[in-house]
């Protein structure tokens, strides 16, 4: 630890203080998730300092290693180069353009959403509530399925449509009340910003174990997250703040470069 950078030395130690503290509190009945994850800003359980406080949360144990392992790997040569206040700069820019790219692609979908439980409380129909639940709650329960089979067989019903009408407004919800949580989106940044500084430099994939440049490493990364970011939607997974991370960084870099004599 006395070899690492100071910056990336306290966020390591922040991150895990971080995880240790929801682990030890969950003993106690107190999810520091709810609070310190970021929720989407129409959520009643959104909160301002979750803007910043959600990159210091981790999903788990492997969430956190991968993140940390990546920042030390790349960070700690990062700043060794630029110097630790531009590092810290760099770090929380990409994590907040990670954050605002991610919310940005959330409020779309929810639009969506909205738009369509508008549609649906002028039109009610079991069709309407089937096509909604298919794409919207894929994993559907049991009882969620046979209301809407039922409804197909008295489709004027008042009393199921206003119940499907609820189905939807509590899916609606449960999606404005999922949190976004890991450093993800600034660590993207990071290696966006090492493949920038050092794109020859050799890298060893574990999976297949074969060396490649630094450069072909952050955009196939880059083509991947792209691709899931659109194919899969509705996953655990935020493509699209990785995305962010990775844009944002790069503008940072171009704008430090036109206003710098020297970008390091």
């Amino acid at each position: 630890m006395n070899n690492i950078p100071p910056v990336v030395k306290n966020l390591i130690i922040i991150n895990v203080l971080f995880l240790l503290a929801t682990w030890i509190l969950q003993t106690r009945n107190v999810d520091l998730v709810e609070f310190f994850g970021m929720h989407y800003p129409g959520s009643e359980k959104f909160r301002l300092h979750q803007i910043i406080t959600h990159m210091f949360m981790h999903g788990g144990l492997f969430h956190l290693f991968f993140n940390m392992f990546a920042l030390w790997m790349f960070g700690r040569v990062l700043e060794s180069v630029w110097g630790s206040r531009r590092f810290m700069i760099y770090y929380f820019v990409t994590g907040l353009g990670a954050v605002a790219l991610h919310m940005f692609v959330s409020h779309l979908e929810i639009s969506a959403i909205q738009n369509s439980i508008e549609a649906f409380r002028n039109t009610p129909s079991p069709e309407l509530l089937d096509q909604f639940v298919k794409k919207n709650l894929p994993n559907a329960s049991v009882q969620v399925r046979d209301f809407i089979n039922t409804w197909y067989d008295n489709p004027a019903s008042s009393a199921y449509a206003a119940e499907g009408l609820s189905l939807m407004e509590r899916i609606l919800r449960l999606k404005m009340d999922i949190p976004t949580v890991g450093a993800s989106g600034a660590v993207f940044g990071v290696l966006l910003a090492f493949g920038v500084l050092f794109p020859n430099t050799q890298l060893m994939l574990l999976f297949p174990p074969i060396p490649i440049k630094a450069k072909y490493f952050v955009i196939g990364y880059g083509l991947i997250e792209l691709y899931l970011g659109f194919s899969r939607p509705g996953s655990n997974v935020a493509h699209f703040a990785h995305l962010g991370g990775m844009l944002f960084g790069y503008l940072l870099i171009k704008y430090w470069n036109k206003t710098t004599k020297h970008f390091y």
